[in-house]
């Protein structure tokens, strides 16, 4: 059995202080992925590299404080940074570690909350993340590789992912677009949204607003996922979105697949 664990800890040294290893010492998960570090090369220490049995792999966005991406792995792996696009592996958006017969890709898509501009961007992202996943399901379709792809997408699928839908329809996150966009995903790229595999529940959120009470009214949306190719999507036995403490504005979200890596 492996676990896999993803989590935007929307900045690492934040995270630690609030009890982030303490935690994944208990916790016990092979892979870890990491969005939103917002740290650079040069600010991480020995422990933040390389915390209790792990090891850390990561892409740092050029941005001070912005962004970027890491897997903490307890098994070594070769690893790969970003996906050829210079626009957005400048913000440091991917890594992709390799277990042999498995990828797994820790992904921080862009956020278009912020305005008309950073939407554009999240549309260009969108336009360019696309055939980059394409090209995974082809070579697991040649060959058997598996992938999953973890991390924040910033798109909530369907109403059930969000609390408060009917008032985020023109919202970036819960466009008409992206919800489509990520409907053929699944449908027509043939990825699995692995959580929804094993639990169709209501009220499964992952990530909280700062403002007002969103947490305490669990006012929440589901914009965190694992998404994968079919063979190792079946493998899932177990998901758990973790809430009894809070490491930053997202809960980690763990699956546990039947699978030695």
């Amino acid at each position: 059995m492996s676990r896999i664990t993803s989590i935007n800890v929307n900045g690492i040294r934040s995270a630690t202080k609030k009890g982030f290893f303490e935690w994944l010492h208990q916790h016990q998960a092979d892979v870890v992925c990491l969005q939103e570090i917002k740290i650079s090369d040069a600010d991480l220490t020995p422990d933040l590299r390389s915390p209790l049995h792990y090891q850390g792999y990561f892409n740092h966005a050029e941005k001070k404080g912005y962004s970027g991406v890491g897997i903490y792995t307890s098994i070594p792996a070769d690893y790969v940074l970003g996906m050829g696009c210079d626009e957005f592996d400048r913000e440091g958006r991917l890594i992709s570690a390799n277990f042999g017969h498995l990828t797994v890709v820790s992904a921080y898509l862009p956020s278009g909350s912020s305005g008309p501009e950073r939407q554009e961007a999240k549309f260009r992202f969108l336009a360019k993340f696309g055939p980059w996943i394409d090209a995974m399901m082809k070579h697991h379709r040649e060959t058997g590789h598996e992938y999953i792809i973890c991390g924040d997408w910033n798109i909530a699928h369907k109403e059930i992912d969000l609390k408060n839908w009917k008032g985020n329809l023109k919202n970036s996150g819960f466009t008409p677009e992206e919800r489509a966009w990520m409907t053929e995903v699944f449908e027509t790229r043939g990825f699995v949204d692995v959580f929804r595999l094993l639990n169709q529940e209501a009220e499964q959120y992952t990530w909280w607003s700062n403002r007002g009470q969103a947490w305490a009214k669990n006012v929440g949306w589901r914009i965190d996922y694992q998404i994968a190719t079919p063979g190792i999507a079946q493998k899932a036995k177990a998901a758990y979105i973790y809430k009894d403490e809070r490491f930053s504005d997202h809960a980690p979200l763990t699956i546990d697949y039947d699978v030695s890596l």
